[in-house]
């Protein structure tokens, strides 16, 4: 048999993976399994552009490159269990497929809340048949939304069902403010004040005991009692890693998958992770695993990825550095944006105004030991693009230290 690379999971990570594996050298078969039906595409717009109807399903689909035209797709198929020491996956259709090299690309699925009530009425948020379900909901004339979760996609959603014409959006979260932790108070407040300017309602630190309604939702009852009309309620309540498949191989698998500096997973030289399933020490900080929902870490850890995977399948240790990428994240919502350059989390403790105001448009820096470690940029265009040159001088830090403000 020919030699081959199996990478289970076609979002972008997968794509991603098959294009840089072919840029480290890898000539020989390439195969790519995927729950989904469609050939990878751009997630991001789902929450907005997608579900405001102001983008067809075919503006969010990747070009592969040429590189990777002779890649093998096998859609609607999903991968149910794995021997990795065989080098042998099982797909759910029974098939068994072998391989010499592994990508490990399945990604995240929305976690959903375990309350008493109907279900009809509730969606989440991931792909493109969520997107389709909840806009065919949120289009319905004098339609009230209740959104659990005020993280990014909770407050995105929420944006564009207020653009929709929805009488009634409310977000609810046991936060005091919406996108705290990822944040911090300062920014947080800040967007607070603009969701509610744009007539976003929000039940703030409370959670969800139960929805009311018989065949379908007709209320959300929250923990203190309090009940919400509701015609539609979304549930952003964070991310489950797809790992499943992965039970009984030794590997950690406690929040997605555990990797090396090199993104070998369990210390296997001949499987690797991608994407925002692969927990991964970041040399340019602390060293610490974590996983990064964001956009730039799909491409980000298929090229180190796969570099480490053709060096140990070609006979040869990796000669690569240590993972150090720089996370990049934006959220655009109403008629503003969010743009991300480093690892703001890190530096919540002692967060600085570096342009602009609060109450207008403003551009903050996070540190830690009085080093800069991340920037957010709140509001228009301009100041989203002053934020690019604090991202030219994060990427110069040097690796294993955030660079001086």
């Amino acid at each position: 048999m020919a030699p081959r690379i199996v990478i289970a999971g076609a979002s972008m990570g997968g794509l991603r993976a098959a294009e840089q594996l072919r840029g480290a050298g890898w000539t020989g078969e390439i195969a790519v399994i995927g729950d989904e039906p469609h050939m990878p595409y751009n997630r991001p717009p789902l929450s907005k552009e997608v579900l405001a109807g102001k983008a067809p399903f075919e503006s969010l689909a990747f070009t592969p490159k040429a590189s990777a035209a002779d890649v093998s797709w096998r859609l609607g198929a999903a991968v149910a269990g794995a021997r990795l020491a065989d080098r042998l996956l099982t797909l759910d259709d029974g098939t068994e497929l072998p391989f010499d090299g592994l990508v490990i690309a399945t990604g995240m699925r929305p976690r959903r809340l375990r309350c008493p009530g109907p279900v009809a009425g509730r969606h989440t948020l991931r792909t493109l048949a969520d997107a389709e379900a909840l806009r065919a909901e949120l289009t319905r004339p004098g339609v009230r939304v209740v959104v659990v979760g005020a993280g990014f996609i909770g407050c995105e959603v929420a944006a564009t069902a207020v653009g929709l014409g929805a009488v009634e959006v409310t977000v609810v979260d046991p936060e005091p403010l919406p996108m705290l932790r990822p944040l911090g108070e300062l920014l947080a407040r800040a967007l607070h004040r603009r969701h509610e300017d744009r007539g976003v309602r929000f039940a703030l630190g409370t959670g969800v005991s139960a929805f009311e309604g018989d065949d379908r939702v007709t209320g959300v009852v929250l923990g203190d009692g309090t009940v919400l009309a509701a015609d539609v309620v979304v549930e952003s309540v964070g991310s489950v890693a797809n790992t499943e498949w992965l039970d009984g191989n030794g590997l950690d698998l406690t929040d997605g998958v555990l990797t090396d500096e090199l993104l070998r997973a369990g210390g296997l030289p001949h499987v690797v992770a991608v994407g925002d399933v692969a927990r991964f020490p970041n040399a340019r900080y602390d060293g610490v695993p974590r996983r990064v929902e964001h956009w730039s870490i799909p491409g980000d850890t298929a090229k180190h990825g796969a570099k480490t995977l053709v060096a140990h399948l070609g006979g040869a240790e990796p000669d690569l550095a240590p993972f150090a990428p720089l996370p990049t994240f934006w959220s655009d919502q109403h008629d503003f944006r969010l743009q991300s350059f480093g690892a703001p989390a890190l530096g919540i403790a002692d967060v600085r105004v570096l342009d602009g105001d609060p109450d207008s448009d403003v551009l903050v820096g996070y540190h830690t030991d009085n080093r800069l470690v991340g920037v957010v940029a709140l509001g228009g265009q301009a100041m989203a693009a002053g934020a690019a040159r604090y991202r030219a001088q994060l990427l110069k830090a040097p690796v294993g230290a955030a660079t001086a403000l």
